[in-house]
This record gives structure tokens, sequence and C-alpha cells, in this order.
């Protein structure tokens, strides 16, 4: 693992938690983004190295609306950038971790991304992460 490349905010309205998050920040989030794919609209800040995504759920079915559901608003995954999100899958089920998807997918930010279970990871959602295109870098 190379770094905490986000932290993700469940947030129930983006608009305002944007707002929030801008005064709290003192800057603009950086990026918008809609992942079709998990019923999400996102919106991020840079803060050094490390980024936050603030993440609103676009319908009933999303992870993000049944987590704001169980749990309300707040933290709700923390993701690692890594290298070969291949080799760390398959070393991660090594080491005994339930791994969510066995298929890397496409995330926000141009990510492929997997997620490992909560139930392995002391109730930690944990992302892993990596750049689609890792040679652009």
């Amino acid at each position: 693992m190379r770094k905490i490349e986000h932290l993700g905010i469940a947030v129930k309205d983006l608009k305002k938690s944007k707002e929030l998050f801008e005064k709290l920040l003192g800057k603009k989030a950086y990026k918008e983004e809609s992942v079709e794919s998990e019923g999400v609209s996102t919106s991020f800040f840079k803060v050094g190295e490390t980024k936050i995504e603030l993440l609103q759920a676009n319908n009933s079915e999303s992870a993000i609306s049944k987590f704001i559901d169980k749990r309300s608003e707040g933290v709700h995954h923390i993701a690692f950038e890594v290298d070969d999100i291949y080799k760390e899958i398959k070393r991660l089920k090594e080491e005994g971790f339930e791994v969510l998807n066995e298929e890397p997918k496409r995330g926000a930010d141009h990510k492929l991304v997997v997620f490992l279970h909560p139930r392995s990871t002391n109730g930690v959602l944990v992302e892993l992460c990596q750049d689609e295109n890792p040679l652009s870098k």
C-alpha cells in the first residue's frame, strides 16, 4: 500500500455538504462526478496528498443510501492507493480478508477499485484503488 488515497464520507445533501467542507477547508472542491455503477454523485477536495470524497446516493439501492439509513451521515470508507490491485487482492485473500468484489471495477476519479468487507477489517470498509492507467503518473 502506497498511501491513504482518500476518505469517503457519506452525505445526505451533496450541495450543502460541499458548501460546509468548502468553509471548513477554505477551498473549493476540485472535482464533481457521478458514478452510475455505484448510484452516487461525488465531490472531491484535496488536503495535502490525501483527498476527501463526499458521496451522495442517487437512488435508494445505492450502498450510500443503505449506509445512511443504518448509520446516518459520516465516514463511509478509507481508501488506500496500491500499485497493483490484482496482486493486492490475491495477497489480502491469502491473508484471510473478505473481498467484496473479486474483479476491480471502475470508480470515481479514474480509479480501479475493490472493497474489503468490514467484518474482516475491524468494522471499517476498506477500498483499494489504482489509477486506471498507472503509466500516466
